[in-house]
């Protein structure tokens, strides 16, 4: 069984700040740093460091070298991503001093996935292969198309929320992982328990995770209800909190580990993620959950 992360690269450029701009205000950062990002990245990386086996297909610029070492040096398997001519993507994040943050996406090369690389990358997987998705590259919807017809469990993170997920096959999706923000978008509802109901109620096949960031994560599949409640640390970056849940809990659970267990290990690594300064650098190795 394989793993394929089919998703964005980003060169992320982060400012500390006091507190996150306003309308119409200019303010002073506290400090700046550059790093590679990516929902995608994060959460390839988190399942390499969870201990599991992950390709990565997406496309970068002739800039991206960064992001492809740093794909490698945390052995994700790079062989499929294509260098294009548009420039990377690009994150602009600031932090503020609760360890909050607000993100500004530049798609570039993200968005020159075409469908003939699309049938290349995909060629060699096959039904139980597990693929994962975001929303921040173009034609998702092929995609699902491509990973449903050959029987891969699709998993999606529909990150960031837009019109495109309307496009969607969303009864070819396994399971999907939201945080409050997202699942109260797709379940046009705001409380908790009425969220997963919706959502529950729409898509009955559905595997759903709720995140909800201090407060815990709901895991929902028919009949099946947990809660796992957050592990209390003091938060420094929230950024790849969601992004180390995601990767760690399909690592785990592809190694046949429970769902209780991959949710109580995934929420332990979210936690000591947000505790640390930085993406995909601030997500820990299974050493430091175990």
């Amino acid at each position: 069984m394989k793993i394929l992360n089919f998703g964005s690269l980003n060169i992320d450029k982060v400012y500390a700040v006091e507190e996150i701009v306003k309308g119409g205000e200019t303010i002073d950062s506290v400090s700046f740093s550059e790093s590679v990002g990516g929902k995608g990245l994060n959460q390839s990386i988190a399942v390499a460091k969870a201990g599991g086996n992950i390709m990565y297909a997406g496309c970068v610029g002739k800039d991206g070298e960064i992001l492809l070492q740093a794909l490698k040096d945390n052995n994700v398997d790079t062989s499929l991503i294509k260098t294009v001519e548009t420039a990377s993507g690009q994150a602009i994040i600031q932090v503020d001093k609760h360890g909050q943050n607000c993100i500004i996406l530049f798609h570039g090369a993200n968005y020159e996935v075409d469908k003939a690389y699309i049938d290349e990358a995909m060629q060699d997987f096959a039904q139980g292969d597990i693929l994962i998705l975001q929303n921040e590259i173009s034609n998702i919807d092929y995609i699902i198309e491509v990973a449903k017809a050959k029987q891969m469990k699709i998993y999606l993170n529909p990150s960031p929320i837009n019109e495109n997920l309307n496009k969607y096959n969303m009864q070819a999706i396994d399971g999907i992982f939201v945080n409050e923000h997202e699942g109260a978008y797709l379940a046009d509802k705001e409380k908790v328990e009425d969220i997963l109901d919706s959502l529950a109620s729409k898509y009955p096949e559905l595997e759903i995770i709720l995140t909800f960031g201090d407060k815990g994560a709901y895991y929902r599949h028919k009949d099946i209800n947990i809660f796992q409640p957050a592990y209390k640390v003091d938060a420094v970056d929230t950024t790849a909190a969601g992004d180390t849940f995601t990767g760690y809990f399909i690592a785990l659970r592809q190694q046949g580990k429970s769902i209780e267990e991959s949710l109580q290990k995934a929420s332990k690594a979210s936690s000591i993620t947000v505790s640390r300064k930085g993406a995909s650098i601030s997500i820990p190795k299974i050493a430091e959950v175990d």
